[in-house]
């Protein structure tokens, strides 16, 4: 019998959930984007402020994580977190340099991971259980894309090469994510079973680090090692996307090639979460990285102007990226010890967000060193990603194939 879970806990969900993924949306998208138009940034400048955010978000969860085992409370620092985090994306509507942006978004990523990638998704953990884990995350998951839709479908009003329009973006954002922490003192439940830790703060900071955790959680660890090699692929692509299909695909109205696309993949990742309840990790994680290899190579060989090709690419893509975001992160929460949710917030982190958010950009930065370089209408120079993103992309899944065979019979899949 699959547990019930109730409607506060899924109102909660999917408000705090869809805000928190519109907020790091605006940060892993649209920052990019901010300043590529506003300050003509480079690759480095990018692939640097991507890595910076990664180290800092990976740190606050290690940190804030294991905080909220030791209090035993999780409501607390979603609210307050959410509250807080609106406030400084506010704050960058007053700033205007490339320098201060990567500083502000680590100061923005410390606020978002202590609500969002320690409190919210230990949370999701405590309140999930092994008869409803692949129908929370298949929910769970689609909200990265459903965000890049309303994003999307918020900003095609607005013209992003001017500062004006920056300013109002950061301002709704801002207040809309300050909105709903303060909601969230009304609806959030807690999970009755959560107790305030008994050890020490630092045995609770090392606990998840401790080589004979990591022996007893042998499939735990394997899995986030796997999740890295699948995050490095999507980080390769991901911080150039927008700038890929307006600038060097040459689609202005990409929004509405890739909305659509976003759409329906975030359909399909519903049903497709519950494949993991019924068939288990390895038999649906594959399918996953076929889905990948067959969007990347419909990418690659798209040409400028070929808006059909371009969104039979990003819907099969987008659907692989967000169906393996589901299994990932439905295995991950089934193989967490009970009661410590919040300390494996930070070994998660490290596999989904700073191993993956400093080598792919890193990757990604190396190959578009000698990008081609257009001339902007002011007289300065902004460079194109080229389509090496997708085949990079592409040879990083074919490791994670490998990977996963190796390593199925320490999973005991089959």
């Amino acid at each position: 019998m699959q547990t019930k879970l109730g409607r506060k806990f899924w109102i909660s969900m999917l408000i705090f959930g869809l805000m928190g993924q519109v907020a790091w949306v605006v940060e892993n998208m649209y920052f990019n984007v901010f300043i590529y138009k506003m300050f003509h940034a480079a690759a480095a400048d990018i692939s640097a402020m991507v890595m910076a955010s990664a180290v800092t978000a990976a740190l606050t969860t290690i940190i804030m994580g294991a905080v909220s085992d030791k209090v035993g409370k999780r409501k607390a620092f979603m609210s307050v977190g959410y509250m807080i985090w609106g406030i400084s994306i506010i704050a960058f509507a007053y700033i205007h340099s490339i320098i201060l942006t990567i500083v502000m978004d680590c100061v923005m990523t410390y606020f978002g991971s202590t609500a969002n990638d320690a409190a919210y998704n230990a949370w999701l953990t405590d309140r999930g259980d092994s008869t409803n884990r692949g129908r929370i995350e298949g929910v769970n998951s689609m909200m990265p894309l459903v965000a890049v839709l309303v994003v999307f479908g918020g900003f095609m009003s607005f013209n992003l090469d001017e500062h004006s329009a920056w300013v109002t973006i950061y301002y709704v954002i801002g207040i809309a994510t300050t909105l709903i922490g303060a909601l969230g003192w009304f609806i959030i439940e807690e999970d009755p079973k959560l107790k305030k830790s008994e050890e020490s703060m630092g045995e609770t900071l090392t606990y998840s680090f401790r080589p004979s955790v990591a022996k007893e959680n042998k499939r735990l660890y394997l899995t986030l090692l796997n999740f890295a090699i699948f995050g490095i692929s999507i980080q390769i692509f991901m911080p150039y996307l927008i700038i890929y299909y307006e600038q060097t695909l040459g689609l202005e109205n990409y929004v509405m090639i890739f909305a659509p696309a976003i759409l329906l993949a975030a359909v399909a990742t519903v049903f497709y979460g519950r494949l993991y309840d019924s068939k288990g990790f390895i038999k649906s994680i594959l399918p996953v990285t076929g889905m990948l290899l067959a969007g990347y190579a419909i990418l690659y060989f798209t040409h400028a102007h070929a808006a059909l090709q371009a969104f039979i690419g990003s819907l099969i893509a987008m659907t692989g990226y967000l169906a393996g975001m589901s299994i990932f992160g439905a295995m991950i929460r089934d193989n967490i010890p009970e009661g410590r949710a919040g300390q494996f917030q930070g070994v998660r982190i490290i596999g989904q967000v700073f191993v993956p958010g400093l080598i792919g950009p890193a990757v990604s930065a190396w190959l578009l060193r000698n990008a081609e370089v257009i001339v902007n209408n002011d007289g300065t120079e902004s460079f194109l990603p080229g389509k090496v993103i997708w085949s990079a992309s592409a040879a990083v899944i074919v490791i994670l194939i490998a990977v996963l065979m190796l390593t199925m019979k320490e999973r005991k899949e089959n």
